[in-house]
């Protein structure tokens, strides 16, 4: 194992960040710097709060742990930082990363491949709602377009509520993006490497799988195995790696999906770089497949190794 450990060189564990996901990120750092160093890792912690290159600098850095959540370390633009550093890094490369952190465009890209996703809206000002009113109808999710972790999140169930919601969204400086409610039970599908982990079925007392539920409650609850048939779980599976496929998301992943009412797979989201919390999903679904947290981060460390 060490042997192997020293095969990696130094890997720095990229955490922190500036967006509004930062809290999360410096958690699922700290615990996936941990996890290496338990298992003979050469891993140094790096806090990154601005400018990457600068955080780099004189480190004499062999590959790179990204675990920076959100704008700034999942959208493409500390891919290309570590791409002109010829430095290997966990995740999706340049324009899978930039995608998939645009929640629009990544829909758009779905249904370009036929996948299914909830309609939507984009809402840019007030002038829009009642045409948004007029499309959507209510009850309706808002959502900051490039905003992970719910953060900025809201449903809204009526005119008045829908302008509140604007108005929060509206604070992080991206598209507004509402999007039809779905009546159904929420999934989650951890993919690594091209696989499926198993699918884990969200239960929250709150309205939605809001920021609260994800980090904070102790009530909500994760269900795995999913309650689904076999087939219906290899269903979702599939479609997890398929969503993935489609915006070129490699290494590992995780996708969010809704079974509507009418038992109709409805897409949502894919993060390129999941939480790795003692909350968080990725982990959890790997420990029901049989693989620790320790052995979950030399898998996804793995992945930066060239065959």
């Amino acid at each position: 194992m060490l042997q192997q450990a020293e095969s990696f060189g130094r890997v720095a564990v990229l955490m922190g960040g500036s967006s509004a996901e930062r809290e999360v990120s410096i958690k699922s750092g700290t615990a996936v710097f941990e996890a290496l160093k338990r298992q003979g890792v050469d891993a140094i912690a790096i806090d990154v709060k601005e400018n990457p290159i600068e955080a780099l600098v004189g480190k004499a850095i062999d590959r790179v742990f990204n675990v920076i959540h959100g704008r700034g370390g999942e959208d493409g633009v500390l891919q290309a930082v570590l791409e002109v550093l010829e430095l290997p890094y966990t995740g999706s490369g340049v324009m899978a990363s930039a995608l998939t952190m645009d929640k629009l465009r990544t829909k758009l890209c779905w249904q370009g491949a036929g996948l299914e996703t909830p309609k939507w809206f984009i809402l840019n000002n007030e002038k829009d709602i009642d045409v948004c009113i007029e499309k959507l109808g209510f009850p309706v999710i808002v959502k900051p377009a490039q905003e992970g972790s719910s953060i900025g999140m809201s449903k809204a169930n009526n005119k008045d509520e829908l302008n509140k919601s604007l108005e929060t969204a509206k604070h992080f400086q991206c598209d507004v993006l509402v999007e039809a409610w779905v009546q159904g039970d929420e999934y989650t599908v951890a993919v690594l490497n091209g696989e499926a982990l198993p699918v884990i079925r969200l239960e929250t007392a709150n309205e939605f799988y809001d920021y609260e539920a994800k980090y904070q409650s102790n009530s909500t609850q994760y269900h795995c195995p999913c309650g689904l048939t076999q087939q219906q779980e290899e269903g979702l599976k599939k479609l997890a790696v398929e969503a993935c496929n489609v915006v070129n998301v490699k290494g590992w992943g995780r996708v969010d999906v809704f079974i509507d009412e009418h038992g109709r797979s409805q897409l949502i989201e894919v993060n390129t770089v999941p939480g790795m919390t003692d909350h968080s999903l990725v982990p959890m679904a790997a420990k029901v497949a049989g693989c620790e947290f320790d052995e979950l981060v030399w898998r996804i460390l793995e992945t930066t190794v060239d065959e």
